[in-house]
């Protein structure tokens, strides 16, 4: 069941990856259904708050009409960051199950799910399709710096392209 719903993620990071947006899906699971989906749109939004997490527990609290999740589970690509971690709790989620760990460690993701903040707990299990969901991270940022690395090479051949058009310096050469 774990990896069904890793793979309804998988599918919504492939749509963010698409829109050139960090490759990261989350769907919320209550009673063996999808309640709830999202997918980054940072960079589309230009909004901090527009994480994959974020847009499928609102979405879930919408359908449900309520901001408390105490049954449901959420299912995402990569360890949540401390903000989302923060809405899972607040939204009392009972299990989250993510695929790729957070490489840079800057997730929190045990520490926040256990510190006593509030009087809910949840329950947190990590690498569920780990490699999928880490292969579909690194290839996002593999095509990125390609792209990148592309741009530039070409910014300087125009730039040799027009200086040679223009002829040599003649600034300070001249007889006064």
């Amino acid at each position: 069941m774990e990896e069904k719903f890793m793979r309804e993620a998988i599918k919504l990071a492939e749509r963010a990856k698409k829109k050139g947006e960090v490759p990261i899906g989350a769907v919320v699971v209550l009673d063996g259904k999808v309640i709830g989906k999202g997918y980054n749109l940072r960079t589309k939004l230009q909004m901090a708050t527009a994480h994959a997490e974020m847009r499928a527990i609102d979405r879930a609290c919408k359908k449900e009409h309520s901001w408390r999740l105490p049954e449901a589970e959420l299912y995402v690509t990569l360890e949540p960051c401390p903000m989302c971690m923060g809405a899972i709790l607040n939204a009392r989620i009972k299990r989250v199950y993510f695929g790729a760990y957070e490489q840079k460690g800057r997730s929190l993701t045990a520490e926040l799910a256990n510190a006593n903040l509030l009087n809910h707990k949840v329950e947190v299990v990590g690498g569920v399709l780990e490699e999928e969901c880490s292969a579909v991270l690194t290839s996002f940022f593999t095509e990125m710096r390609a792209r990148e690395k592309a741009k530039k090479q070409l910014e300087k051949s125009r730039a040799a392209g027009a200086a040679a058009l223009n002829g040599p310096d003649k600034r300070g050469g001249g007889k006064k």
